[in-house]
């Protein structure tokens, strides 16, 4: 590989919700009929170039996990398909998220494309985290950090995280 394609290309979206630490994007390759594995194994490339650890895939189906296989880029799956109860996977993930973050990994998280639905997941954990204070100002921090306005689904999400159950020791 030659050029400036030896270094990849980022996912598609791709963006930092915690600088050099957790970031989201598309699903690496591309969603539905827009995905090509050549691009998928560009932007793998940029992971691992990039310093990442893991790749997180909400996706209900284990789509991608043998590509992460393939090159040693570990990989977490979560499924969270559309109608899956939220109180059900959001703990769960928040906690392998707490738990990869404080071994020092560096994360993308990702489902098919990126929307309202990780959005919502992400502003949800800055909240669930006690980074932010209050579901408003973790809607409107993952609005400015994305540039584009959340939707209901999104704004849903992260209204349920202070009725989760957090693990003890956690405010």
């Amino acid at each position: 590989m030659k050029g400036r394609w030896a270094a990849g290309i980022p996912p598609r979206y791709f963006v930092w919700i915690i600088r050099d630490r957790l970031a989201i994007s598309e699903r690496p390759g591309g969603y539905a009929r827009n995905h090509r594995r050549v691009r998928r194994q560009e932007e793998i490339i940029w992971l691992q170039g990039n310093g990442f650890n893991r790749v997180v895939s909400l996706l209900a189906s284990p789509h991608n996990l043998h590509a992460y296989d393939e090159v040693d880029l570990a990989w977490g799956h979560v499924p969270f398909p559309p109608g899956a109860d939220p109180r059900l996977v959001l703990p769960d993930l928040y906690q392998q998220l707490d738990a990869w973050l404080a071994d020092g990994e560096r994360l993308l998280v990702h489902q098919e494309e990126l929307g309202d639905r990780v959005m919502g997941v992400m502003g949800g954990y800055l909240l669930w985290s006690g980074k932010l204070p209050s579901s408003a100002q973790a809607i409107t921090a993952i609005e400015r950090i994305v540039k584009r306005q959340m939707g209901p689904e999104g704004r849903q999400l992260v209204t349920v995280v202070p009725s989760l159950v957090r693990p003890a020791g956690r405010a």
